[in-house]
């Protein structure tokens, strides 16, 4: 752990703090710090920022209820800005937007950034706006049955390719068995954060090894 006195602010005391969701891993915005508001971030373990508009500190969410709840802070490594992992109570942005960074620049055609969230996204969109043809559109409108059938399915053919040692199968059923599960957690409302949340208030392989022992006991 650095001290605050090694960090670098700048001629009028302040530092940049990238703000992130620490599950989801988005950008939620980009503020200011300087050491007083950093201090109370790190006291409170909620974000405080300085307003350079209104000269102010600022602790996020005091009026809008959206605190978010700090996780880390990392300086980079000239120690002139910060990365503050969060886990937010409500949106960042004061337009009302999960983040402030809403607006598209540019993108390239050819490395189109895959993320969890975006395919999860795009498995909603076809249940809240079907589209003919689309396979995830008929596995909603065939109901639960159906999507629970699939999973089954996909988890047989994974174990089936994992027992042929078959990594590239492997691999391949994986990838159709988590599909499946996403589509599954959309007809059931489970969101990544819900999953995300729940792995982390367990050590699942501590966890899984005492209850192994507990049974082999028995």
């Amino acid at each position: 752990m650095i001290n605050i006195n090694e960090l670098k602010f700048d001629e009028k005391g302040l530092i940049p703090a990238v703000v992130v969701d620490s599950i989801t891993k988005q950008v939620l915005t980009v503020a200011y710090m300087n050491e007083e508001s950093l201090r109370i971030s790190m006291e409170k373990g909620l974000t405080c920022f300085w307003s350079r508009s209104r000269q102010e500190l600022w602790l996020k969410g005091e009026t809008s209820g959206n605190y978010q709840h700090i996780v880390s802070i990392t300086a980079d490594c000239d120690k002139d800005a910060l990365v503050v992992m969060v886990e937010p109570d409500g949106p960042a942005c004061h337009m009302g937007t999960t983040s402030c960074f809403t607006n598209p620049v540019w993108e390239s055609d050819e490395l189109k950034e895959f993320s969890y969230e975006g395919l999860i996204e795009l498995i909603k969109g076809r249940k809240t706006d079907p589209q003919e043809g689309s396979y995830t559109t008929y596995l909603f409108d065939k109901g639960l049955d159906k999507i629970l059938k699939k999973v089954g399915e996909e988890c047989t053919e994974v174990i089936i390719a994992a027992k042929a040692e078959d990594k590239k199968e492997t691999i391949y059923e994986i990838a159709d068995l988590a599909y499946h599960v996403m589509v599954l957690m959309i007809e059931q409302g489970i969101s990544l954060e819900d999953i995300h949340r729940e792995l982390a208030s367990r050590h699942v392989i501590d966890k899984k090894v005492k209850q192994e022992k507990m049974t082999g006991d028995n």
